[in-house]
């Protein structure tokens, strides 16, 4: 019964651990995952790199963006992409 008593604040250290870290990464994860999944023409992103512009066409792993205010095209791969923010519209 000893073995196990010692046995049992590092199964709980593991279990916090995840429920603290893993679990929450993974989610943030998978919601920058489906935001990549959505984008389309005419969205304005920002990247990791702080680069602000439109969408002008989106290809497999590669996004052909418009930025302002000299309107140069830059294609940037679509997984330096960290934010939409185009504003929805309100109904």
């Amino acid at each position: 019964m000893s073995g196990l008593t010692s046995f049992a604040p590092i199964v709980i250290l593991i279990a916090a651990m995840y429920f603290l870290m893993i679990a929450p990464n993974q989610k943030k994860q998978k919601a920058w995952q489906e935001m990549l999944a959505k984008l389309k023409t005419g969205d304005k992103v920002t990247t990791t790199g702080g680069l602000r512009g439109v969408i002008l066409q989106v290809k497999d792993d590669v996004i052909v963006l418009r930025l302002p205010p000299d309107n140069l095209k830059v294609e940037v791969v679509k997984s330096a992409i960290s934010a939409v923010t185009t504003e929805e519209a309100k109904s």
